[in-house]
């Protein structure tokens, strides 16, 4: 298998993008600094919008969700929005409010499951904290990014001389009272909420007492790798979706020029649903959308003509084949890492995928040179969603749900292709920079 130095520094930028986004707010504010050092700048949805054709902005709500925007050179109402849209979040445990308690001696903290995780993949993992902070001030209070390097948790595994079926029966633990991270040991000196306090006003750089709220994600502090017999695969936490943000921003930053106006859409709360203010089945983008047109001088009525010449790819993973489980798969159907994006189709719209999107990204994918796949789900599992359908139900736009070939997926440690990431990229980069109309 040949890996050209580009395709491998672009699976490393890869890794270092995760590695720098423990939690969804940490993988907003890497894209922000990303797109800051590409001329981007930031606009807020508080102040008026005024746009001109090669403005290059990014909006952010929440904290945890983003919206950048490559002004086109040719008027909306004609060529319309380009929009690549994926998700910031991971599914996996966030903190308790009142987390840190004492049992036996033993300092726990408290979690509730985000999403569908793995749950088995988080036991024997170096494991730390990263996410936000409410911080009191003399204006009111602010937000502060806190993240602890070092590992800080861990769920260690019940010895199998306890657990005798495990390997037979599987891994599993109950979420209240089996799945509380080890933090330590005492107590006597510091109850263990104020220790816990203590320890994100250090990283907050304040006093306990400012702290008025924390939202809290685990992660694993292993870095991510590239591994297998050339190096051909990547391994690490949060691939899906941060995997496709990462295609998406990039191949946004390497627009120069373009005839349509581009959009890259990253939302919070996909994997609990996305409805929120920030996610994807809320205002977010719509709004983004209408301000866009409005500051360009167009009305309401071309805004909604901008839309019917606009399309939508939602990039999130794909099932890759593992030939352990061949009867997981839809045999007609079994998607290869490092073979090529995948187009997701289900009838019953789980996916966003209808023939004219499916060959629209066939289009894009013969034209930039990459190979591609297709995928449906075996007819007697239930397939998973993503914001494709409801992004495109919300705005009235055609779209492709696309993604790349994944193993492992919601695992603590997921692996996908080096060459694959490279594809995504040159597909996506082709979408922004083609000629003519979007539609």
């Amino acid at each position: 298998m040949i890996i050209t130095p580009e395709q491998r520094a672009g699976a490393l930028d890869l890794l270092a993008f995760i590695d720098a986004s423990p939690s969804p707010w940490h993988a907003a504010d890497e894209m922000a600094r990303r797109l800051e050092s590409h001329g981007f700048s930031r606009l807020h949805e508080t102040e008026a919008w005024r746009l001109q054709p090669g403005a290059r902005h990014f909006v952010l709500r929440g904290d945890s969700s983003l919206v950048a925007l490559v002004i086109g050179q040719q008027p909306l109402v004609s060529a319309g929005f380009r929009i690549v849209g994926a998700h910031t979040d991971s599914p996996g445990l966030r903190v308790k409010p009142r987390a840190a308690h004492i049992a036996e001696g033993v300092i726990r903290l408290g979690v509730e499951v985000y999403g569908g995780p793995i749950l088995a993949t988080f036991a024997d993992r170096d494991l730390s904290l990263a996410g936000r902070v409410a911080v009191r001030t003399t204006r009111g209070f602010e937000s502060r990014l806190v993240r602890f390097q070092s590992p800080l948790l861990r769920l260690p595994n019940l010895a199998i001389h306890m657990n005798r079926a495990v390997n037979e029966d599987g891994l599993k633990f109950n979420k209240q009272t089996e799945l509380p991270l080890l933090l330590g040991t005492g107590g006597e000196e510091l109850p263990p909420q104020k220790l816990l306090m203590s320890l994100l006003a250090r990283e907050a750089n304040c006093e306990s007492e400012s702290i008025l709220g924390f939202e809290l994600a685990v992660y694993d502090t292993q870095p991510g790798a590239c591994w297998g017999a050339e190096g051909e695969f990547i391994a690490d936490s949060q691939l899906d979706n941060l995997a496709s943000c990462h295609a998406g921003l990039t191949a946004l930053t390497r627009v120069s020029e373009t005839s349509a106006t581009c959009v890259g859409a990253f939302f919070d709360h996909e994997e609990i649903g996305s409805e929120s203010a920030k996610g994807a089945d809320g205002s977010l983008l719509a709004d983004v959308l209408e301000r866009i047109a409005l500051g360009s001088g167009v009305d309401r009525e071309g805004y909604k003509r901008a839309l019917a010449q606009s399309f939508l790819v939602s990039a999130d993973m794909a099932h890759a084949y593992q030939p352990n489980f061949p009867q997981a798969y839809e045999p007609q159907h079994l998607v290869k890492v490092n073979a090529g994006p995948v187009i997701k189709i289900n009838v019953n719209q789980r996916y966003a995928t209808d023939s004219t999107g499916e060959a629209r990204f066939v289009h894009l994918c013969e034209r930039a040179g990459v190979p591609y796949q297709k995928y449906t789900h075996r007819t007697d599992l239930a397939c998973g969603s993503t914001i494709g359908p409801m992004t495109a139900a919300r705005l009235g736009v055609t779209a492709v749900d696309v993604g790349n070939p994944l193993w492992a997926m919601h695992s603590v440690r997921e692996s996908a292709g080096v060459l694959d990431h490279a594809y995504m990229i040159l597909a996506l980069q082709q979408f922004f920079d083609e000629p003519g109309t979007a539609g």
